[in-house]
């Protein structure tokens, strides 16, 4: 026997389609993000300037000419860094202290649900910013190379590797020390870590070391289709896999509501 409201139409009780769940979580998500001064400061203002900072030093000094060809790449690599792993972990980190992940806990979405629309929510956010950085670039006398669209896949699968490390770094810690924690790191890695500027420029006996980060193999994998108008470094793409792979699973396991 069916029933209807008062105004004729029959409730259906019941969850949404999960596909519908994720795409208004992201929407969220996106929106959280415009509306945070610090993670604005954070994912748009810092990378530009380090775009028009770096674009200003020696050609010798970042081993190439035009330095803003050299710079480029890694800069969009800094974008995914500063958006997908560094405000990603602190804002997940602050929503766990404020209870609001312990209120999304309760819907459909589930733990692994919450982890994708995180991701895509960080997409939509690290397309605004490649669009802003490019245009920067561009009138700086950027000239990508003709391999330039084969950046878009690379992007991506940056995002998915910082983006599981971010959460895995915000699942695990207080809010506190998920906020000192990411800013370090996003320091040292901006300076140290193979993104920005290449491996090659960096000290010898830290080289080994830091070209198995997913910054490097970030930074390469750009610099590879942006720069040299070669094809994406196969090693580059098993590092990001890697480091991916082994933080998405961890962070599925470990990570924490409240």
């Amino acid at each position: 026997m069916s029933s209807s409201t008062p105004g004729g139409l029959a409730p259906h009780p019941g969850a949404a389609p999960r596909a519908q769940i994720l795409l208004a979580q992201t929407g969220a998500e996106v929106r959280t993000s415009l509306r945070n001064g610090e993670q604005l400061l954070l994912t748009l203002v810092i990378p530009v300037v380090v775009l028009v900072a770096l674009s200003r030093l020696p050609a010798d000094l970042v081993g190439g000419s035009p330095v803003i060809d050299v710079v480029a790449p890694g800069v969009l690599g800094l974008a995914v860094l500063s958006t997908a792993f560094t405000g990603q972990a602190i804002g997940t980190g602050f929503e766990r202290r404020y209870g609001v992940l312990r209120l999304l806990g309760a819907t459909p979405l589930g733990r692994s649900g919450l982890l994708v629309a995180k991701t895509l929510g960080v997409l939509v956010v690290e397309t605004a910013q490649v669009l802003l950085l490019v245009a920067v670039a561009l009138a700086l006398g950027w000239s990508p190379a003709p391999t330039w669209p084969w950046a878009v896949p690379v992007l991506v699968l940056g995002t998915a590797t910082f983006s599981a490390l971010g959460l895995l770094l915000a699942g695990l810690l207080r809010a506190e020390a998920t906020l000192a924690v990411a800013n370090a790191l996003y320091l040292l890695l901006l300076a140290a870590g193979g993104l920005v500027l290449p491996v090659d420029r960096l000290p010898d006996v830290l080289a080994p070391v830091i070209a198995l980060l997913p910054t490097a193999a970030l930074g390469d994998a750009l610099r590879a289709v942006l720069l040299d108008g070669g094809p994406v470094p196969a090693g580059a793409v098993v590092v990001l896999l890697g480091w991916g792979a082994a933080a998405g699973a961890a962070a599925v396991r470990t990570f924490r509501w409240d």
